[in-house]
Order: C-alpha cells, then sequence, then structure tokens
C-alpha cells in the first residue's frame, strides 16, 4: 500500500503533467484557424480556435453608403460564425485530449 507522501507526490506530478498539457492545447488552439462567413461569402472573418481575430473579408459590392447597415449586420453574423466555429473546434479538441488522459467526456478541467 502507498504511502500518503506516495499518494500525494503521484497528484502533484499528475495536476503537473494535465497542466503541460493545457498549455500545449492552448498553443494548439490559437495556431488553428476557422473561417465565419455571411451573407452567402460577402463577408468573412477569420478567427484562431481560441476565437482570437485574425482577419476580415468584405466583398467590394458592400462598399457603398446605402448598404452600411447591411455590411454591419453581416459582419456580426460571420463573427458569430466565425466564435461557433471556433467553440466547435475548440471543444472537439478538448474532448479528445480529455479522452486521450483517461477522463469522462465533458470533464471540466480547472481554468478552462
Amino acid at each position: 500500500m502507498k504511502s500518503m507522501e506516495e499518494m500525494l507526490k503521484a497528484a502533484q506530478q499528475a495536476a503537473e503533467t494535465i497542466q503541460k498539457q493545457m498549455t500545449e492545447m492552448q498553443g494548439k488552439l490559437d495556431a488553428m484557424e476557422v473561417e465565419g462567413v455571411a451573407g452567402g461569402g460577402l463577408v468573412k472573418i477569420r478567427a484562431t480556435a481560441k476565437g482570437r481575430i485574425i482577419g476580415v473579408a468584405i466583398d467590394d459590392s458592400l462598399m457603398d453608403k446605402a448598404e452600411k447597415g447591411i455590411l454591419e449586420d453581416l459582419i456580426a453574423a460571420a463573427f458569430n460564425d466565425a466564435r461557433a466555429k471556433a467553440d466547435q473546434v475548440s471543444n472537439a479538441e478538448m474532448t479528445k485530449m480529455q479522452g486521450g488522459m483517461g477522463l469522462t467526456p465533458g470533464f471540466k478541467l480547472p481554468g478552462m
């Protein structure tokens, strides 16, 4: 039977391993890209899987003062589409990582 000291040391090592994997996962998610699209491709927003916006592309046909309100709506819609895709990729990657660590899917790791 393991001593309390051995169990505490093993728990500390496991926590350090999880922390290292979480840090690596955050870096991986920030390197993965998703694209949110609105208006049939008239507005596109590129973001990382962590949700950091990388770029915005707006079709020239929307560069008219009369289209300002539509453009604003499409930018918001494209952003929300990119955010939803980032969340999907992030959740899928976290599920894979948790499965690899033997954790129950949906288990909330501290700091996530």
